[in-house]
């Protein structure tokens, strides 16, 4: 290819694989690549934008939407399954369900005080999805965790200031008070989260 003979050349091509590489994983539907050149090489050149910056981000939060519900169609399946978990996981003895919709059974009752958001705390948690499947362990790795309170997903923040020291809970935590949409290593998005936890101390 005699028109990619030169250095300039090749990087220039390989600047366009790598935004095309970009776009097509995207998960944008639509995308109008002869409007993708246009604005590149108009920001290139520095030219006035036709769109303003409200024009922009008004489009960029419809886009934003429909990939947020495209992604949850995608993922149906695993949503029902969670609710259908939390509804007959609910009806349970034992089991309390808070105002936010995290769902706690005491399983062993501690005698110390309540930590605070602001506390840090040493904990043993085994952590399961709703199939059984261990994603994290400190329990299986012999070794307790330390974090401060507010630097956990919600449902853990909210269940921690609930527990004295020295207590023991299953807590079932739905996606929303999880990680939700957006998963985490080996968890999928909009998993709900079974975890037994253990509040060994607050440091």
């Amino acid at each position: 290819m005699s028109e990619l003979a030169t250095v300039e050349a090749k990087v220039s091509y390989g600047i366009g694989r790598q935004m095309g590489e970009q776009l097509a994983s995207s998960g944008i539907d639509g995308l109008e690549l002869d409007h993708v050149a246009a604005g590149l090489r108009e920001a290139f050149e520095g030219a006035d934008s036709r769109l303003t910056d409200m024009e922009l981000h008004e489009a960029f939060e419809v886009i934003q939407q429909r990939l947020a519900e495209k992604q949850k169609a995608q993922h149906q399946v695993e949503i029902d399954a969670g609710n259908a978990y939390l509804e007959d996981n609910a009806k349970k003895e034992g089991v309390t369900v808070t105002e936010s919709g995290l769902q706690y059974e005491v399983l062993a009752v501690g005698e110390g005080e309540k930590p605070a958001a602001t506390d840090k705390v040493r904990v043993h948690y085994h952590g399961e999805l709703i199939s059984g499947e261990v994603f994290d362990s400190s329990v299986q790795r012999g070794q307790p965790a330390e974090f401060p309170v507010n630097g956990v997903i919600k449902g853990w923040v909210e269940a921690l200031q609930l527990m004295p020291a020295g207590s023991k809970w299953r807590l079932t935590i739905p996606q929303d008070l999880a990680y939700g949409e957006r998963g985490a290593g080996s968890i999928p998005p909009y998993s709900v989260l079974v975890f037994e936890v253990e509040l060994l101390d607050i440091l």
